[in-house]
């Protein structure tokens, strides 16, 4: 029989002050989790050594905070072993999930003996060394690249593209995501206000579980209620129509986590405490165009349906037998996604869809958020709040997807860990429509999003739209004034409304009116 995986050992660390004197750089986060794990196996001091020095496979989530030139080598060194597998991470949310399910399957191949998964981040740290003129930080491992701000990986990307997006300045998650939230809405026939409660609700649910865990940027702080939510003010405005600051991602933390797992053998050699012992079952992952004007649809999520039922399968179980859910919440719109699939409700749910609280009140830790998720979920199957636990990863806008499972029960009969993926790397999706770069035309509001200024007035309009003679998609900003006003309304539906479509040649951007004799 191969091998079996078990994760036996799980470390969290947070850093929460800001001073600059308390700037620990990444890397040095990380190596305190990968500590506090090989001691959270339970063994004593030399079997726990034994452990350390047998980590022959390190895999590290790509960092936000600094371009290091060999993360992994550099723990290794530190920690004093040859890693015969090291690897770092592309950026994406994913990634947690998806390098724990490829060590798991390294290790019932017997490609390894212990593997050490992890990640973190020093986004607060980072930050407060930029204000105060501290850059690089003192005592900061040399980086790759020259580093003078904080880092957003997506806009570095879009900043010398010649896509659609780029022309249209479109493409980032905070518009993407609530163009999904307004497809959503409009596919579920939803009115606006009980579309935005739902969505209010959820993250002051989340708010409260977050200010429960110890390890939450939040944590003991007052949960945000649903009415600080959900009311838009100077203080939580509206970032992306439907979505105000609280219903966004907060990155500027400072949080890391490590797993270590090795084979069932090993921990009964080493004598790794069985209560000490979670199970990986099984991953599946893929993800969807980066470009989300080349999807199917902004009411669902292939990827999303895909990696859950795929990794629900290869790890032998039925969703129902999944007793606590952690979905990635960077906006609401992701575990709305994933309980309609899953047929869960969002409000009441008899299972937690989070046991972390969301990237918002926990913090999300640049790509690592799920190795938090996955660190707690080892946390409470071992505490007996349950016997099978899912992990939902998301990265990218909605592009990304892995989902693992976790069992305080090994896999059934004889069965060993899954020997590959089971789905392709890119989703195949057939009935995505025909793109026009430039839209001529009347046309229908596919979906949309309205950005706002930091003043908290509408500044500009996304529309994805179809031109009504042929069906094909474009990708449009709003055209004058009355039309981005609409937009902005907080109680008429937009998606569905016919309008008009026509390309500006000057600055080669598709405007959308819905007035037809306006001057485009």
């Amino acid at each position: 029989m191969a091998p079996i995986p078990v994760i036996v050992g799980i470390g969290d660390v947070k850093n929460k002050s800001s001073k600059v004197e308390d700037a620990f750089e990444p890397a040095q986060l990380i190596l305190q989790t990968i500590e506090l794990a090989i001691k959270d196996s339970g063994l004593p001091q030399l079997a726990a050594q034994r452990l350390r020095s047998s980590i022959d496979s390190i895999d590290c989530v790509a960092t936000w905070t600094w371009p290091y030139p060999d993360l992994p080598g550099l723990l290794a060194k530190k920690l004093g072993v040859r890693a015969r597998h090291s690897f770092c991470s592309g950026h994406g949310g994913n990634q947690p999930a998806k390098l724990l399910d490829d060590a798991a399957r390294r290790l019932s191949k017997g490609q390894c003996k212990v593997a050490v998964v992890t990640g973190g981040e020093a986004l607060a740290s980072l930050s407060a060394c930029t204000a105060a003129k501290k850059m690089p930080p003192p005592g900061w491992t040399q980086p790759k690249d020259n580093v003078d701000s904080v880092f957003t990986p997506s806009l570095a990307r879009m900043a010398h593209s010649e896509s659609i997006g780029a022309i249209h300045s479109v493409g980032l998650p905070i518009h993407v995501y609530p163009m999904y939230e307004n497809g959503f809405r409009a596919s579920q026939a939803q009115s606006l206000r009980a579309n935005h409660d739902d969505s209010a609700q959820l993250y002051a649910d989340f708010a409260a579980t977050a200010s429960r865990n110890p390890f939450a940027w939040n944590y003991r702080l007052p949960a945000a209620s649903k009415t600080l939510v959900g009311t838009v003010t100077k203080k939580n405005r509206m970032i992306c129509f439907p979505y105000p600051l609280l219903m966004n991602a907060f990155n500027t933390v400072n949080l890391a986590a490590t797993c270590i797992l090795t084979t069932v053998d090993y921990a009964d050699e080493l004598g790794i405490p069985s209560a000490r012992r979670i199970y990986p079952l099984g991953g599946a992952g893929t993800r969807e165009s980066i470009d989300f004007w080349e999807r199917k649809c902004f009411y669902e999520s292939p990827a999303i349906s895909a990696s859950l039922d795929a990794a629900l399968q290869v790890s032998g179980l039925q969703a129902q037998q999944i007793d606590l859910f952690d979905f990635y919440s960077c906006f609401p719109i992701v575990p709305k996604l994933a309980c309609k699939h899953l047929s869960l409700p969002l409000q009441d749910c008899p299972k937690p869809i989070t046991l972390l609280g969301g990237l918002t009140s926990f913090g999300g830790a640049g790509n690592n958020y799920s190795m938090h998720a996955i660190t707690e979920m080892v946390r409470q199957l071992r505490q007996g709040k349950g016997t099978n636990g899912l992990v939902l990863a998301n990265g990218g806008c909605l592009t990304y997807q892995h989902v693992i499972c976790l069992s305080s029960r090994m896999r059934h009969g004889t069965s060993s860990y899954p020997a590959s993926e089971s789905l392709p790397d890119v989703l195949s999706v057939h009935s995505v429509p025909a793109i026009d770069e430039t839209a001529d035309g009347e046309a229908t509001i596919e979906t949309y999003t309205v950005a706002y200024s930091r003043e908290g007035m509408p500044e500009l309009g996304h529309i994805v739209g179809r031109l009504k003679s042929t069906g094909h998609r474009f990708v449009a900003n709003h055209a004058d004034t009355k039309t981005l006003e609409l937009l902005s309304s907080d109680s008429e539906e937009q998606v569905g409304r016919h309008g008009w479509v026509r390309n500006d040649a000057g600055s080669r951007r598709n405007l959308f009116t819905f007035e037809r004799a306006s001057k485009i």
